[in-house]
């Protein structure tokens, strides 16, 4: 018996569909232009600017492996996206208009994806309750546009289009999306299948679509940023809230719930293998005290400051003030405990409600469901076990839209429905006598709200977008938003530095002394402040402040070095390799002593050091002992085996250098380094 209200996922009033996505991206495009000519930002810097590998000559197959490897921000390296700068780069050199151009174009794509899921999900959840009628197509495309349009202008979402290196984010994002669209297409082939076991059971095109959609979209999305593995966790969510049919029970019977074995298999292969493995490679780290030592948080602190932090999130998506999307967290102070601060426990109470909520409203308001799962599911990679840096905005680039999922058809009014897509037609009748009658509350407030809403995300996005399109301005306003933040004050000192163009009798260079000896002041500060204060008046030609040395190296001494501490380092050294800065050897060697005092020191730290000491102190035995120590720590890193293939040249090593030769033509993938090792080989040869 065919379902008395089948849903025609897939075929849509083009015209309509085409004129509402129109729409919505008009006004995405609207707030977002402003902010188009602004410049890089932060970790843009290390993954595009300072990043030689995304700036090829020419696009041969070695430079664009080169550049597809090239990424410092994971392990994995994000050859996606990497590739993406650089075919940015290639067309139109170093030039950050036309990456956010790039990242604008990627964004909309989101948006087209997310109405088509919404599109999806709503033809799967608006049934007609009982006495209702059949929910519209016209009014299923204007929701999926609200749903999509309110996404794409969302505040929250600022950071993945005009941050540009979040690229990353919103490239990821964009196979998370399409692989949900053909998962829910290929559940739909496979539950019009027969009832009777096709003779081809596991060639189904059904299942072929949905472990294809499963498979597929995340190991390609991965290549783009590690969030895509998340994909089969939604799809799970999705087969869990939308597909498979609750239970229901009267006095009579219990009717348990009908589950395709096929499915739990793909589940068992796709999440809960990879989840268990993952756990188990992972939780012997974060369980090591050592793991967090270049935190100002433990495992215990973390969990407990997350609990706060999402429900930030979810104030942040729906009403965001200039002073909360700040870009700049690092001022945030972790939990202690449940009652330090007291929102802790009042926060982890929200989460627990969220979730306890969606067990009971999956049957009558699925969509609100499904939003809090997506929002609450989005946050597991970022907001638990893993050492990432506490916040983000752009880690709810997925989950900003299961709020939306939750609200704007609420604020509509399109019904709550049930559950009849995907579920057998015999139970229609039985539904309708257990659906409680649907009657829109107070519509015109509920769609005032909304409009307000939407006008109120429009005008901060755009002002917000404003200030992106100038750099001063940008810096000058994350700088009032976060006055506690090392970065911000750090991040408005630099740029001041950048207008100052060294000038001692320019304005902004007070203005910068100001700005960074705050920053160097404030709790939880990198040695990027001190740094900049020593290369500009190194730069300068003007004196350099004991008291700036003195808090570089006690920094040091402290805390096992980050990321930003061994940048910070690297800077100073290249600008003294390079004859730019006049630096006291004796303060730079306590410098690199300090931040290489504590347990296993970092192969970049190593290597630097090595740097140093080869190129400054003239200390050939000392710089050669420390790359040796980097290509150690880090053996498939070929930076490592080149600078040490040159000392042992240097120093007469050949038989040395030939077995490191070796070890760097190993890491030669798809000739890569053919023109380095050509360079090599010349150079050994000429010694």
């Amino acid at each position: 018996m065919k379902n008395k209200y089948p849903m025609k996922v897939f075929k849509s009033s083009a015209g309509l569909s085409v004129c509402a996505l129109m729409l919505a991206l008009f006004l995405a495009a609207i707030v977002y232009w402003p902010g188009l000519s602004g410049s890089f930002i932060f970790d843009d810097y290390p993954n595009i600017v300072d990043n030689q590998a995304v700036q090829p000559v020419n696009a041969s197959l070695p430079n664009l492996i080169r550049a597809a490897l090239s990424s410092p921000s994971s392990d994995l390296k994000r050859p996606l996206s990497s590739l993406s700068f650089a075919a940015n780069y290639l067309a139109s050199g170093l030039n950050p208009y036309w990456m956010k151009i790039t990242n604008l174009a990627i964004h909309f794509g989101n948006g087209i994806l997310f109405f088509f899921l919404t599109r999806a999900l709503l033809s799967a959840v608006t049934a007609p309750a009982a006495g209702q009628g059949q929910i519209s197509e016209r009014r299923q495309i204007t929701t999926a546009a609200l749903v999509a349009g309110c996404w794409m202008i969302l505040p929250i979402n600022l950071t993945g289009v005009l941050y540009i290196v979040q690229r990353m984010e919103a490239l990821a994002n964009l196979f998370i999306v399409a692989g949900l669209i053909v998962y829910l297409k290929g559940r739909q082939l496979m539950l019009s299948e027969p009832s009777a076991k096709p003779k081809h059971f596991l060639t189904s095109p059904g299942f072929l679509l949905c472990a294809a959609s499963l498979i597929g979209f995340t190991a390609v999305g991965v290549l783009a940023k590690e969030t895509a593995v998340m994909l089969p966790l939604y799809a799970a969510l999705t087969e869990w809230l939308l597909i498979t049919k609750p239970r229901r029970s009267n006095k009579q019977q219990s009717v348990p719930r009908k589950s395709d074995w096929r499915i739990i298999g793909l589940f068992i292969c796709v999440l809960y293998i990879p989840l268990a493995v993952g756990l188990a490679w992972t939780l012997p780290q974060v369980l090591d005290p050592m793991h967090w030592a270049t935190r100002s948080f433990s495992l215990k602190t973390r969990l407990l400051s997350e609990t706060r932090i999402v429900v930030d999130y979810l104030a942040w998506t729906i009403l965001p003030t200039f002073k909360t999307l700040s870009f700049y967290h690092d001022d945030f102070q972790a939990s202690q405990s449940l009652i330090a601060p007291w929102t802790t426990i009042a926060s982890l109470a929200i989460l627990i409600g969220l979730a306890s909520s969606v067990l009971g409203i999956r049957r009558y308001l699925p969509l609100v469901a499904i939003g809090i799962a997506f929002f609450l599911g989005c946050q597991l990679p970022t907001a638990t076990i893993i050492p990432l840096e506490l916040v983000f905005e752009h880690r709810n680039y997925f989950a900003s839209y299961g709020v939306m999922l939750a609200i704007v058809p609420y604020m509509l009014g399109i019904p709550p429905g049930r559950l009849v897509k995907f579920h057998a037609s015999s139970d229609t009748d039985q539904n309708e006598k257990e659906a409680p009658q649907y009657v829109e509350s107070l519509p015109l407030a509920r769609r005032s709200i909304l409009i307000c809403l939407i006008l109120f995300w429009a005008a901060n996005t755009w002002m917000t977008s404003q200030a992106w399109g100038d750099p001063l301005r940008l810096a000058r306003e994350l700088a009032m938003r976060a006055p506690n933040s090392p970065r911000a004050q750090y991040e408005l000192g630099r740029t001041y530095i950048i207008y100052s163009h060294y000038d001692p009798t320019s304005p902004f260079t007070q203005y910068a002394y100001e700005a960074l000896e705050k920053a160097a002041t404030l709790p939880n500060s990198s040695i990027l402040p001190e740094q900049a204060l020593i290369f500009m008046n190194s730069r300068m030609g003007l004196a350099q402040k004991d008291a700036w040395w003195d808090s570089l190296i006690n920094k040091l001494s402290k805390h096992k070095p980050t990321v930003q501490d061994e940048s910070s380092l690297g800077a100073l050294t290249q600008c003294a390799r390079e004859g730019h800065c006049e630096l006291p050897n004796r303060r730079m060697t306590a410098a690199y002593l300090a931040a290489l005092s504590h347990p296993n020191p970092s192969a970049r730290l190593l290597a630097m050091y090595g740097e140093y000491a080869w190129n400054i102190l003239n200390d050939r035995p000392l710089g050669l002992s420390l790359l040796q120590e980097a290509t150690h720590a880090a053996p498939q890193e070929p930076a490592y085996w080149i600078t040490l293939i040159r000392m042992l040249v240097s120093q007469g090593q050949k038989q040395e250098a030939m077995q490191a030769m070796q070890k760097l033509s190993s890491l030669n993938i798809g000739g890569r380094l053919s023109g380095t090792i050509d360079e090599l080989s010349a150079l050994m040869e000429s010694h």
